[in-house]
């Protein structure tokens, strides 16, 4: 960007030093020394007048993103020296006016890099040249003006870098292309509002951390130094760690920073020499430990680095002292020191100079100590006990039983962190689990309140209609009863005069021998014979299953108890319970009315009924069902009872489509005026032969795209249409808003919605059949029919009424849309009615779609053409111009700050601090007779 070019303008921004309570900000500081004076030029125009240099200049300024303290010292400058600098910053955005000045060229090759994934099909010149664009692009955001960095955050140019370093493959990967893009991302956080969005980006650090899997170095460098600066500024620690664990997943590591100790650890190859990358990741490892949470919490530090001494680190550290650095030494110092300062403190909890992690003795003792009198203790030998009884042979199955109890203990640790940061003490996740259970358990009672109220309308429905019907019931019992009186009234006088008076049968009755007259005259009778063919054929056959009903019915009856998995008992308990206890699924009731005892099958089981215990598992379940009265009813109306529910919740939302989408089209103002438009068209196309017309067949709307145009055969005039609309009339482009009810209204056949319909209302009355035949009868010991259907078809009945007026209400409403846009009521069906709207809609839709690509298409042609035709003129100055700003810049504020996290400088002040620490340290161990040393610590 332009402020980044202050070399010769006498103008450098350096890092401040921080303060080591506060987050490091990031400063700007004016340098007054004489070698950096402005350079002695001569303006070829004049100077304007001071009112107006002021306002010019302010122009300039606000361009550069400075802070208030420099703003003040720009404008402190005398008003020759305002005019040079504006003259010199004019002169430069003059001299790179060209096709690279503009954002849109970067992003277009961006784009079209990442589509050509692979650099193997490319010959060295084009690698080069996608290198040079790159590094265009990185020249270009640290010292274009302000709004060209605008600019190209505005047309989310982050993102496409992002996608491109997301989308590379393993050659890219390993490239100068690589670098380039991350030195992209590092130009655009040199700047107060590219820094924003970077951090903003929901993925940006998290992409920027996968690159630390490439072999590429400078790569790797430049990654590490991006984020250890990020971790100083306020907010980016935490999304740091969380690109790193998002990292271990990318990587697949077994721990979090593995690969970073890995490369520490490195001393072959590439990595022999390459102090650069172990600077970048010591200065990445301190920036995290000491940064973030890590600033006033003792036991975040302390926790964070014993995944680093997990891992290894201490005599990676010990044998990259033979490097001999004093770049690198600092950040090892301030790692050791930083550690000796955390562990000192930790060691005054209890009340200690010094705490041996290496000794398991002092810390078992420690802990034992602090746990000794409080309820914990029982728990604490608890787990020695547990610990004791677990594998101690060295397997890699034993290793992760302890791995395991280890995270464990970690993730308490941190939860107890997480809770003391917010002053919670562990009450957190206990209240917020009884927050949930209190909100879940709210909205159980507004269930049931919301419930309860739909019953209590229910019920006062059934009141009202049942004092009607009590009412209306008293009268007709009094018509029957005067009725009855008639008839006796009437039999007497027909019988008046006749033998029937004087004969009384009940007489009779008490003389004869009834229960011969039945024995004797009884229906049917079993032959002795038979009774004794019968007991012989079954004591010579005792062992053989009897199965008088059709083989391959009986074999799939089988099949269907098998899967029910339920004993004939345990059926006939659910269907007299009418499955109160949810025994039997829908598809299994479905399946058993396949099996319904017939008449002929019951005659056969009858016959053999005295051989029960030879029958066949499917002639047992058959005669059993059997002997339930009305069985196949009783089937019929619990699947009916199961399926209703089902079956409303599919009828209803067709009803309701039909409603809503009757009431759009005769309320939408969008489509009337749509239709205006279209009648003007069409009559002024049809001037002269069928013009003046009053109105069109809605069927019409359909046939507009069939219309193509003299000029272009790819135009039609639905095309047209929407181009007017969207200029003359932008309220009808709200026509999808107010038709957004069509698509469904559209599948909605009549005639299969009122099949459904009486196929539920015939459904409702034979359950209603069945009730009443079983009031009738005496109830069986558990028979809860009709206890259970009478509860049924009183909410059942209001519910299909409620459906059976939405219903009416629809047609209603269909038959006056239909009238409304003059249609034949008799003809038109929802499906054909509401198609017509629904298949219009879709082609405007892509009509507008259409039209929008055709605009974006021309536009792009057009900006193609004008960069194309001023790039290769432009390449030569641009190279000429970039190589004299690369020579002559000085880094920005991001810059700086990475520049100080590189050498240490960051860490200075903390440095000193515990550099005289050290000696005190060294002093109080030797004090306190323990030999240890100060900088090492075996993990």
């Amino acid at each position: 960007m332009a402020p980044r070019k202050r070399s010769g303008r006498g103008l450098s921004f350096i890092f401040c030093c921080f303060r080591s309570s506060d987050h490091p900000e990031i400063t700007y500081r004016l340098r007054n020394d004489s070698s950096f004076a402005l350079q002695t030029m001569e303006p070829t125009l004049p100077m304007p007048p001071v009112e107006e240099l002021d306002v010019m200049f302010t122009e300039l300024v606000d361009e550069l993103d400075l802070t208030d303290k420099h703003r003040e010292a720009m404008f402190a400058l005398p008003a020759e020296k305002k005019w040079q600098i504006y003259c010199s910053k004019k002169k430069d955005q003059e001299e790179n006016k060209g096709a690279t000045s503009w954002p849109e060229f970067y992003i277009d090759q961006l784009n079209s890099m990442a589509a050509r994934k692979s650099l193997i099909a490319l010959e060295k010149e084009d690698e080069e040249e996608r290198n040079k664009t790159i590094e265009s692009l990185k020249t270009a955001l640290r010292t274009k003006p302000m709004r060209f960095v605008t600019r190209f955050i505005d047309l989310d140019g982050l993102s496409c870098i992002l996608n491109f370093l997301k989308s590379m493959d393993y050659e890219t990967a390993e490239s100068r292309i690589h670098t380039s893009l991350i030195g992209c991302i590092k130009a655009l956080m040199n700047n107060s509002l590219g820094r924003a969005h970077v951090l903003a980006h929901s993925e940006s650090i998290n992409v920027i951390a996968q690159s630390l899997s490439t072999e590429n170095i400078k790569t790797k460098v430049a990654v590490l130094e991006i984020m250890g600066a990020v971790c100083l500024v306020p907010g980016g620690h935490k999304k740091v760690l969380e690109a790193m664990l998002h990292y271990q997943k990318y990587a697949s590591e077994r721990t979090r920073f593995q690969t970073l100790i890995n490369d520490l650890d490195k001393s072959t190859g590439r990595y022999r020499d390459e102090v650069s990358l172990k600077t970048a990741i010591m200065s990445f490892i301190n920036a995290v430990l000491s940064q973030g949470a890590g600033v006033e919490s003792l036991d975040f530090r302390l926790h964070l680095r014993y995944e680093f001494l997990m891992l290894g680190i201490q005599p990676v550290i010990d044998k990259l002292r033979e490097h001999e650095n004093s770049t690198l030494d600092r950040h090892l110092d301030f790692f050791e020191m930083l550690r000796n300062e955390d562990e000192l403190e930790f060691a005054k909890r209890f009340e200690l100079v010094h705490i041996d992690t290496k000794s398991a003795t002092q810390m078992f003792e420690l802990t034992r100590k602090r746990l000794t009198h409080t309820e914990a203790y029982p728990h604490f030998m608890s787990i020695l006990h547990h610990c004791l009884q677990m594998p101690y042979k060295r397997s890699s199955n034993t290793v992760q039983y302890w791995l395991l109890l280890d995270r464990i203990v970690q993730q308490i640790v941190i939860q107890m962190l997480t809770c003391f940061s917010s002053r919670s003490h562990g009450a957190v996740s206990e209240h917020t689990e009884l927050q949930q259970k209190l909100e879940k358990k709210e909205r159980e009672c507004d269930a049931k309140a919301q419930e309860k109220e739909e019953m209590m309308q229910t019920l006062n429905k059934m009141k009202e209609k049942l004092e009607k019907e009590s009412s209306e019931h008293k009268q007709v019992k009094q018509q029957v009863a005067d009725l009855t009186a008639q008839l006796h009234e009437m039999s007497r006088n027909k019988l008046a005069g006749t033998v029937w008076t004087d004969i009384d049968d009940t007489k009779v009755f008490k003389i004869l021998d009834l229960e011969d007259l039945e024995r004797t005259f009884s229906a049917y009778q079993r032959q002795q014979k038979e009774d004794a063919i019968d007991d012989t054929l079954s004591s010579r056959h005792k062992v053989k299953e009897l199965s008088v009903i059709d083989g391959r019915r009986a074999q799939n009856c089988n099949i269907l108890l098998s899967r029910l998995k339920l004993s004939n008992d345990e059926i006939k308990r659910a269907i007299l319970t009418m499955d109160e206890q949810e025994d039997l699924p829908k598809d299994m009731l479905e399946q058993l009315l396949k099996f319904v005892p017939e008449k002929g099958d019951i005659d056969l089981l009858e016959e053999h009924k005295h051989e029960l215990d030879r029958m066949a598992k499917a002639d047992r379940f058959l005669f059993e069902m059997s002997r339930i009265n009305h069985y196949q009813q009783r089937l019929q109306s619990l699947y009916f009872k199961k399926k209703f529910a089902e079956r409303v919740a599919e009828v209803k939302p067709k009803v309701e489509a039909i409603r809503a989408g009757s009431k759009a089209v005769l309320q939408s103002s969008s489509l009337q005026q749509l239709l205006e438009v279209v009648l003007a068209f069409g009559n002024y196309m049809n001037k002269g032969q069928r013009g003046n017309a009053f109105g069109f067949k809605i069927s019409s709307l359909n046939k507009i795209a069939d219309t193509k145009s003299s000029i272009d055969k790819n135009i039609t005039l639905l095309h047209y249409l929407i181009t007017v609309v969207e200029k003359k009339y932008p309220k009808v482009l709200h026509l999808h808003e107010e038709l957004r009810d069509i698509p469904q209204a559209a599948k909605v056949n009549m005639t299969e919605l009122e099949k459904e319909i009486n196929t539920l209302r015939s459904g409702l009355r034979a359950v209603e059949t069945e009730l009443d035949f079983q009031k009738s009868q005496v109830q069986q010991t558990g028979d809860k029919f009709v206890a259970v259907v009478s509860q049924f078809i009183t909410l059942a009945s209001f519910s299909f009424s409620d459906v059976e007026d939405l219903l009416t209400e629809a047609k209603e409403l269909f038959s006056k849309a239909v009238k409304h846009f003059g249609e034949d009521t008799d003809k038109m069906q929802p499906d054909e009615f509401f198609g017509i709207f629904d298949q219009f809609l879709q082609a405007v839709t892509e009509a507008k779609q259409e039209n929008e690509n055709m605009r974006r298409r021309k536009e792009e042609e057009e900006r193609r053409a004008r960069m194309e035709a001023q790039l290769k003129e432009q390449r030569e100055r641009e190279r000429k111009a970039r190589k004299a700003k690369e020579s002559g810049e000085e880094g920005g504020e991001f810059d700086d700050l990475v520049s100080a996290l590189r050498s240490g400088e960051v860490f200075d002040k903390d440095l000193s601090k515990l550099k005289r620490n050290r000696k005190r340290i060294a002093n109080q161990l030797a004090d306190s007779g323990r030999e240890r040393p100060v900088t090492k610590l075996n993990f």
